[in-house]
């Protein structure tokens, strides 16, 4: 079971909140936001739709809408941002949805086009630490697949662990006496299983070193009045559980958890706030990939949200989760969130601030870049260059004005002079020496090569001469356009003095007049490679037969593309 999109309507601090586009074989979605940015919200919806399909008068049926009361009296109204009742809709990666809807009554009402289990959902909340044991008997049978012992709200204490601990001692007992009475290996095989997994894992979270290695010994049930153990070994010491550091109860905690409940939750969508607690940022990310890669099964997806930076780089690297960002938006507006950019920085901004950033990437440059242009500069793959978007040319030029990050951004209608200008002021910015990205993807030389790798036939002076055609055709349609766009040029906008020259250059003086007739010039050239330069090609030529039927992602591949981009950011 996996989400594609999910959307909450008036649901606690969200009017309308949208996470959608997430790809069908994400396994991990991680949440990313300062303290009070909604995320555990998200999860508190999984938890109604979970409460709802565990307490549905009837089995959930394909589209059928069934009533469900919220459990032991929960109150409704603390999921409610008024005026209007909640609305819970989830789009699964198979195509079928789920909406849950808020009632008057305090109930609440399923739709599905898919038959809906018991174990839809299983979530872990926050609050689960366990100092020490102290159960002294072996408590009530729990039925894991009711999950009737989950916290109340989601907010509250999750006390499942002694039960995960009673439910192991149960099953180990009644395994022993079947393999003495069968005499089966069998039974006793199933029981080195649940060692060997989780002394596999130990190593992968907390490393080999003699100082951190730890492995689990032995479950020692309760008796005497006395609670059960669980004895671990670390370096040449037996020590019980409650000897244990706070983050190595919660790798116990966790993974104890997930041993016993997975095997039951193996179509199942996890959701786990915070299980990062109580570790450094090393132990963070291997836990996150321990967790995914060999607790969740293939089937199931994992949702948590976390601060850490162990966790934000493990998704970051990970080819199967997603970011969402939660940060810094107004939820009393409509918001539609996509995952993030695996190679924008700004994401670690949530773990380390802006002035530690640029530390994490010492050994790489970062090139903001205007829009979706990102996407093609990324297809180059130049080492140690991290292609970031940024949403246009004026935040790109912000971005490089402090010196902090680098930049590239479109040329449009700037004259050569403009150019050594610009570059001269603000050395971490770097300018197009054609017009647009496009008149790079779509030059004759690039799509030679593009064409001459897929066999079909290409005439290009044939195409060059089109775009003459089409240039004298648009010219004074262009030409009206020069002084009013470079008005809207961020350019030498500094308070200071920085050159009078200059702080006319893109301003209704005479510095932006003589700029504007060298441009002129250079669109009334028959030279191709001189009216080329300022030709909005993003905008124009867009019907010629060469550029049908292209994706602009296969023009940005090619060698001829990569050197023109290369000789620009190398450029001094």
């Amino acid at each position: 079971m996996k989400i594609k999109n999910l959307e909450l309507k008036n649901f606690k601090r969200f009017t309308d909140l949208k996470l959608q586009d997430i790809p069908e074989d994400t396994k991990l979605v991680l949440l990313i936001g300062s303290n009070g940015s909604g995320k555990s919200s998200v999860f508190d919806a999984f938890e109604v739709i979970s409460d709802l399909v565990h307490r549905q008068s009837k089995p959930g049926g394909k589209n059928s809408f069934n009533p469900g009361y919220f459990q032991g009296g929960k109150d409704y109204s603390y999921y409610v941002k008024g005026p209007n009742l909640p609305e819970i809709d989830l789009r699964l990666s198979d195509g079928s949805g789920i909406t849950c809807k808020f009632e008057s009554d305090n109930s609440g009402r399923l739709s599905s086009t898919i038959d809906l289990k018991p174990t839809l959902f299983y979530g872990r909340s926050a609050v689960r630490y366990l100092p020490r044991i102290t159960r002294t008997s072996i408590g009530q049978s729990i039925d894991v697949l009711k999950d009737v012992d989950k916290p109340h709200y989601y907010i509250d204490e999750d006390k499942r662990f002694e039960n995960d601990i009673d439910l192991l001692i149960i099953e180990i007992v009644e395994k022993v006496f079947k393999g003495i009475n069968t005499d089966n290996s069998q039974q006793l095989s199933e029981i080195r299983l649940f060692l060997d997994r989780i002394n596999q894992a130990f190593p992968r979270i907390f490393g080999n070193g003699n100082g951190t290695k730890l492995s689990f010994k032995s479950l020692v049930p309760p008796a005497e009045g006395k609670p059960s153990r669980l004895i671990f070994q670390k370096g040449n010491s037996e020590l019980d559980y409650h000897l244990l550091s706070a983050g190595e109860k919660e790798v116990v905690n966790l993974l104890f958890n997930l041993f016993v409940r997975s095997r039951v939750y193996d179509d199942t969508i996890y959701f786990m706030d915070e299980i990062d607690t109580h570790l450094n940022t090393k132990l963070q990310g291997d836990l996150l990939k321990e967790i995914t890669e060999n607790w969740i099964p293939p089937n199931c997806q994992l949702w948590t949200a976390s601060h850490s930076l162990g966790f934000i780089q493990y998704a970051k690297e990970s080819e199967v989760a997603v970011i969402f960002d939660l940060d810094d938006f107004d939820f009393d507006e409509v918001k539609v969130l996509i995952p993030q950019p695996k190679d924008n920085p700004e994401i670690y901004e949530i773990a380390v601030s802006r002035t530690i950033l640029p530390s994490l990437f010492k050994d790489y440059k970062i090139y903001f870049v205007e829009n979706k242009d990102k996407n093609y500069y990324s297809s180059i793959n130049i080492n140690h260059i991290i292609f970031v978007q940024a949403s246009n040319k004026k935040a790109v030029y912000h971005k490089t004005k402090s010196g902090e990050f680098n930049g590239i951004v479109d040329r449009d209608f700037l004259t050569e002079d403009d150019i050594h200008e610009i570059e001269k002021q603000y050395p971490k910015l770097k300018i197009l020496r054609l017009y647009s990205i496009e008149n790079y993807l779509y030059h004759p030389d690039n799509l030679a090569e593009y064409f001459a790798s897929e066999n079909v036939p290409f005439d290009k002076e044939n195409y060059k001469q089109s775009i003459g055609k089409e240039k004298e055709a648009v010219s004074d349609e262009i030409r009206r356009k020069l002084g009013f766009v470079r008005l809207t040029y961020p350019f030498f906008e500094e308070p200071e003095f920085i050159g009078k020259l200059n702080q006319k250059r893109f301003r209704n003086e005479s510095e932006n007049l003589t700029q504007i007739a060298e441009l002129e010039r250079y669109l009334s050239s028959g030279d191709f490679d001189i009216f080329y330069k300022i030709f909005p090609m993003k905008d124009y030529a867009t019907q010629l037969r060469e550029r049908q039927n292209i994706d602009k992602s296969d023009l940005s591949k090619t060698n001829w593309f990569k050197q023109q981009i290369e000789e620009i950011i190398t450029q001094k």
